[in-house]
């Protein structure tokens, strides 16, 4: 961490990482080996979870981890923004009032969030700003640290935000730093070629559990083992 303002230490993918991420179709192939997996993983307590997709992504790259989390026994909802253009503020706003909305529905049952990507941390600043409609939260090849800075894309989305990607980074760590209260899971990968590994580890709250798995970036929404760890995670298992 940084003396000045105890940032975590974080970098961006290497650049063979990025190039890596050809491989993402491997990932998806692992949804049929591991099947047998897939299909004994623990059955679902009909709670409502929400799946809120990468940027620059809409539901429809959620949508085969849903039919997996129907299929356990879940209430899946997507999202119901399109496509996720990077408006962070602006959607955590709109998904706090959707599961507020929900949470009314179901007599105040709090709702579960996965998010991929950039989906990941809208899904963290609303369980922070809406912490009673939210259960609990798990990310996907989240940026935790740094936003856009340890991103592949940093200096691309810095020219067209017009920010600097320093002070964001500060903006970034006082968010954290406030904390979730609720539980909070960070799945990762030392491949991922767009987002920094070291910037998906949750180091801000006591209670987060950082899991390692081997896959690409745009492989990890869709990978058996980690739609199997999403299984355990609901289903109340250590890992």
């Amino acid at each position: 961490m940084t003396a000045a303002t105890n940032i975590p230490d974080a970098r961006p993918p290497s650049r063979l990482a990025t190039f890596l991420e050809l491989r993402a179709p491997l990932d998806w192939a692992t949804i049929l080996l591991r099947a047998p997996q897939l299909l004994s993983a623990p059955r679902g307590d009909g709670r409502p979870i929400m799946l809120l997709p990468g940027y620059g992504t809409d539901e429809a790259s959620m949508r085969p981890l849903g039919r997996y989390l129907r299929f356990l026994g879940y209430d899946v909802y997507d999202w119901g923004m399109g496509r996720n253009r990077g408006d962070v503020d602006g959607c955590v706003a709109a998904i706090g009032d959707r599961v507020a909305e929900i949470h009314a529905q179901l007599d105040g049952e709090p709702l579960t969030l996965i998010g991929w990507s950039l989906g990941g941390v809208i899904a963290r600043e609303t369980a922070r700003l809406y912490e009673s409609f939210v259960r609990e939260v798990i990310t996907l090849g989240t940026p935790i640290i740094g936003g856009p800075k340890y991103t592949a894309a940093a200096e691309r989305f810095a020219k067209s935000a017009n920010i600097d990607l320093d002070e964001f980074e500060l903006e970034v760590h006082a968010r954290n730093s406030a904390g979730i209260r609720q539980p909070v899971t960070s799945i990762y990968s030392r491949l991922d070629g767009v987002v920094g590994w070291r910037a998906s580890v949750d180091t801000y709250n006591r209670q987060a559990r950082n899991i390692e798995v081997y896959s690409s970036h745009f492989g990890i929404g869709a990978n058996g083992r980690v739609w199997r760890l999403i299984a355990e995670i609901l289903g109340g298992r250590s890992t």
